[in-house]
């Protein structure tokens, strides 16, 4: 799992729809109150918090693989004001849990995993026997037209040496891969899908904006110069090819692998 420098400030202004899914999917859970609750990438804590508040007898635990992260969340949550929630700096693919959560919850963060073999295994390991799992993360497709963009703008010789040996950074699944990985680690009753989104950014800067914060494989590569050109350039294509609707927004068309399943008893 690569390491990036995220700024979370940044990105808590650029990530509405990230947040909006992850209420979205927190529909879907149908919590009782009294779970231990496992959040991958917790990222700046708000979603976690809220699961919190769902569980009056039950306790959350958000973790990621990004100190910015985990300082913004556990400043925005303090321990004392939120007894059943605490953040801990940790990879998905080395998580030290063992039997400790009814439920593991994740939005928007596992497509930084290109090999998602090790992190099923341990999310595994991290579940009492019964436990379930609900899953949400860029899969195929997602985000295509940009990575259009992205690949042409990686040929050209102005960007070309900033990109040596530069490989796809994201595991953007399909169905059958994730199919195959939960009957691996003996996962039942397992639902995988494709679910297309639309993501919607206010104007130019708002693309530019998410960009910035969330495409840093590419622009981590970059000398700060070079990065802002990068960024001006992406997004011009971007909109050449799909321009900004009758308001002004900016849309990307997103798909999401939305996974479920349950550890046997």
């Amino acid at each position: 799992m690569g390491t990036y420098q995220w700024d979370s400030r940044d990105y808590e202004l650029h990530s509405r729809a990230q947040q909006g899914w992850a209420r979205e999917l927190l529909g879907k859970l149908s919590l009782r109150g009294t779970e231990r609750l496992l959040d991958i990438g917790c990222g700046d804590g708000k979603v976690t918090a809220e699961i919190a508040g769902l569980l009056g007898e039950g306790r959350v635990i958000g973790i990621d693989s990004s100190e910015s992260m985990i300082a913004l969340a556990t400043t925005r949550c303090p321990p004392a004001d939120h007894s059943n929630l605490s953040f801990r700096l940790m990879d998905a693919v080395n998580m030290h849990f063992d039997g400790l959560f009814d439920v593991v919850f994740s939005n928007a963060a596992l497509h930084w995993v290109k090999d998602h073999r090790p992190v099923v295994r341990s999310i595994s390991a991290c579940l009492k026997p019964g436990g379930r799992i609900l899953l949400q993360m860029g899969g195929r497709g997602n985000a295509g037209a940009v990575v259009e963009v992205l690949d042409r703008l990686l040929g050209l010789p102005k960007y070309e040496r900033y990109f040596a040996g530069f490989e796809f950074p994201y595991g953007f699944h399909g169905i059958e891969y994730y199919q195959d990985l939960l009957a691996e680690a003996g996962f039942v009753n397992c639902r995988v899908e494709l679910i297309d989104k639309d993501m919607e950014h206010d104007g130019v800067a708002g693309l530019k904006g998410w960009i910035r914060t969330t495409w840093l494989p590419y622009t981590g590569r970059l000398d700060n110069l070079t990065r802002d050109e990068f960024i001006e350039e992406l997004a011009e294509r971007y909109l050449q090819q799909v321009p900004l609707d009758a308001q002004g927004r900016a849309h990307v068309a997103m798909v999401r692998l939305e996974v479920e399943a349950r550890k046997p008893q």
